[in-house]
């Protein structure tokens, strides 16, 4: 463990960690809260936090019940997807749509739809949900168009789009 915030015999101690110019008390120190707030929060903030109560004199140090522990995990939104053709878009043929973001946590869920004037919503076994991929068969010159992959999870969402040209 390493202590980021302290305070001792009324001083506050901020430790030397990148959270140092991020981060402090929520309330004034007099009060019975001590809770810390985190700005600008980052993914490698994520993890185990404990707060440790030690006052002069008390008998619970010896109890545990001095220690509060909490787990932070910071959610962070899918970057921009990428969409690529795999295959080649000739009349009765197989191509595959794939779409993948380098960047989300938890890993982003994907959804393909066709753009109108032909709006089209796709679901398994054609469209794989987790590894963003879209498999269209037989393919017709009414199946060109505007596809459109979402990426998404709690944090938030980005699209790319393809098009493709039977």
């Amino acid at each position: 463990p390493v202590q980021i915030l302290a305070f001792v015999d009324g001083v506050v101690k901020v430790g030397e960690t990148d959270l140092k110019p991020r981060m402090g008390f929520l309330y004034p120190i007099l009060t019975h809260n001590i809770s810390l707030f985190i700005n600008a929060t980052r993914e490698h903030d994520s993890g185990q936090y404990m707060c440790t109560v030690n006052v002069a004199d008390d008998d619970t140090v010896r109890s545990n019940n001095n220690v509060g522990i909490i787990n932070l995990t910071v959610l962070v939104p899918p970057a921009t997807p990428t969409c690529q053709l795999h295959g080649s878009a000739v009349v009765g043929a197989n191509v595959t749509l794939s779409c993948s973001s380098k960047k989300g946590k938890p890993s982003p869920t994907y959804q393909w739809q066709r753009e109108p004037p032909t709006l089209q919503v796709f679901f398994p076994p054609a469209q794989d949900r987790a590894r963003g991929t879209l498999k269209l068969t037989n393919l017709s010159l009414e199946m060109s168009g505007v596809y459109v992959c979402r990426a998404e999870n709690q944090a938030g969402s980005k699209n790319c789009s393809i098009v493709l040209e039977v």
